[in-house]
């Protein structure tokens, strides 16, 4: 059996490390199994929602030790997977930057705004002034092995609760509507962009002219919150 042409190399990578776990199934074994548990192809989100149920109730993992399913999916979820090299972390402590905002951005490898909010590996975590921008943080998005997946989109959104604005590629209606009861303003890319670039228009737009929900997080008095038209390629969600 080959492997399915539309796994990506993340589902790749973790379906290699949960084998490790499983040594007699070996990755061709646990491809197989994770295919007819879950179909093809193997999205990553898929993989997100699995438990430990999933495999116990499998006729060849029931006799598995339970600490060998637990590890393995772990690994299947994402956790403990390197994450695709990124800039490295610079310190931050609340008041070092004035005027700043916090930005988390949906990403699927290196520094790219590249993810749907629901199936995204992590996010990027920046803060950012109009004159200074720092990776603060890179936050897994898996969901640990109690959470029901059906609280997925809670959980993404508690992630990043402390953020002011959230760039991603794509957002579902449902998901959406969790961010921003969340407090988090969700702007929805055009196309995937690195993160440099994304963040270079925003610093452009809080020089310029900030909307009125921007320069409130700024700390702008009210007389300099001034409208302005949304930038060519930033979708609003």
């Amino acid at each position: 059996m080959n492997t399915p042409a539309m796994l990506s190399r993340e589902a790749a990578l973790r379906i290699g490390l949960a084998a490790r776990e499983l040594p007699a199934l070996g990755v061709q074994g646990l491809l197989e199994i994770l295919l007819e548990r879950l179909g093809a192809p193997l999205a990553d989100d898929a993989l997100d929602a699995l438990r430990v149920k999933d495999l116990k109730g499998h006729p060849q993992l029931s006799a598995q030790p339970a600490e060998a399913l637990k590890l393995a999916a772990a690994r299947l979820r994402g956790e403990g997977v390197e994450d695709p090299a990124h800039p490295p972390l610079q310190d931050y402590a609340e008041g070092d930057m004035p005027g700043s905002v916090r930005v988390a951005c949906a990403s699927d490898g290196a520094d790219r705004v590249d993810g749907h909010f629901g199936a995204c590996s992590r996010f990027l975590v920046y803060q950012v002034s109009t004159s200074e921008r720092r990776l603060i943080d890179v936050r897994r998005a898996a969901l640990p092995d109690e959470r029901d997946a059906d609280d997925k989109n809670a959980f993404r959104a508690g992630l990043i609760r402390d953020c002011h604005v959230l760039y991603l590629a794509s957002i579902g209606g449902p998901a959406a509507a969790k961010v921003i009861k969340t407090g988090i303003y969700p702007i929805k890319l055009s196309e995937a962009a690195a993160a440099d670039a994304v963040l270079d228009e925003l610093q452009r737009v809080m020089v310029e002219t900030p909307p009125p929900w921007l320069a409130k997080l700024m700390g702008l008095p009210p007389e300099q919150r001034v409208r302005f038209e949304a930038s060519a390629g930033r979708e609003e969600v």
